[in-house]
């Protein structure tokens, strides 16, 4: 079914007196009024536009109209969310101008609507991650998929963390050597990724200058963690490269990364977990985590054993005293995948980034 996403891409195209099974979304279709009363329209969807009267009743025999609920956010996004949507009029002298951004607002109501169980909330919530999951495949589509490659890890990493760095610097040059980065789209882990992303075309000193504004803020409940973040995006703009995000606003209190260039946000953190596992065929990297980064070892352990999406992808794990000692998994994994109780699996535990490019380029290649 062949979508429209913009009045002026539809009017090219209705030049026939016929017109079916098409999907319009989020358009104002007052504007071609006059040329649409014109045509007859089968079989076709209308997702979320603004019509009048006349053009309504022209549409409704024979397709299908999904109407605007009154919610704060379009119900049928027809793109990916970016900085400047979900952050529209922060300001990062006055942190407290997050509150009345896009995304707090959302929050808010994402909050308040689990408390009165509405299935209008519930119903426009799941449209709306529907047309996500669009957009999200179809920006998607123009990659090699053995290059997209997620990061995972601890959203309490410390901006002054090692680790942190470590991660920045691993994205950076995984970026610059093709790979789409993509993450939960938190703090932690999951904005170190997205850091190194933006820094990739600069030298590794710019990329650790950028966390030394940072770290003035270390942690992601600090009042000053968005404005620093907004500071470096000012000092280091117009980044050469992509990297993909996908958080949630179940976890709302956590801010989505603004370094992030392209943002999936959802409702539903269940859809977005396996969404995030199942594109990212180019491999995983697990750094240190708890339970959250435990629970995404073993989900993303049991699609490459049943091969879900086609075939197994890398499981690297970054840290090995960590990942030994501290939440020794990988062992047990990797003895189990000795003695055949699991599968297809594609393994490696490195302590330094050269290790991991090396076996994921191996992969890719």
């Amino acid at each position: 079914m062949k979508q429209f996403e913009s009045i002026t891409e539809l009017k090219r195209f209705l030049t026939v007196p016929y017109v079916e099974e098409i999907a319009v979304q989020s358009l104002r279709l007052t504007e071609i009024e006059p040329l649409m009363l014109n045509i007859r329209f089968s079989r076709c969807l209308f997702l979320g536009c603004s019509m009048s009267d006349d053009l309504l009743h022209h549409l409704l025999p024979g397709n299908f109209i999904f109407p605007l609920l009154d919610v704060p956010f379009n119900t049928y996004p027809s793109r990916l969310y970016d900085t400047d949507s979900l952050y529209a009029g922060f300001n990062r002298h006055k942190p407290k101008t997050y509150l009345k951004t896009p995304d707090k607002v959302i929050y808010d109501y994402y909050r308040e609507s689990r408390k009165n169980l509405s299935i209008k909330d519930t119903l426009a919530q799941r449209l709306h991650d529907h047309s996500i999951t669009d957009s999200l495949h179809e920006y998607i589509a123009s990659f090699d998929e053995r290059k997209l490659v997620a990061i995972m890890g601890g959203h309490g990493i410390l901006r002054t963390e090692h680790i942190y760095r470590q991660v920045a610097l691993l994205s950076k040059s995984l970026t610059e050597q093709g790979y789409l980065m993509l993450s939960g789209g938190g703090p932690g882990a999951m904005e170190a990724t997205h850091l190194g992303a933006w820094m990739a075309g600069r030298g590794d000193n710019e990329c650790l200058r950028a966390v030394g504004i940072l770290s003035a803020a270390p942690r992601y409940s600090d009042e000053g963690w968005l404005s620093s973040a907004f500071e470096v995006m000012e000092r280091f703009p117009d980044p050469p490269f992509d990297s993909l995000g996908i958080p949630t606003w179940h976890y709302g209190h956590e801010l989505p990364t603004p370094f992030a260039t392209k943002i999936a946000k959802y409702f539903e953190n269940s859809i977005r977990e396996e969404g995030l596992l199942a594109i990212a065929k180019g491999g995983v990297v697990f750094t240190p985590g708890s339970a959250g980064t435990l629970q995404e070892v073993f989900q993303d352990l049991a699609q490459n054993h049943y091969e879900s999406y086609g075939y197994a992808s890398p499981m690297i794990f970054l840290d090995k005293h960590f990942w030994t000692t501290e939440r020794p998994v990988y062992p047990v994994i990797g003895e189990m995948a000795e003695r055949g109780d699991l599968h297809h699996l594609n393994l490696g535990l490195y302590d330094n980034n050269e290790e991991v490019i090396a076996h994921l380029k191996k992969f890719s290649e």
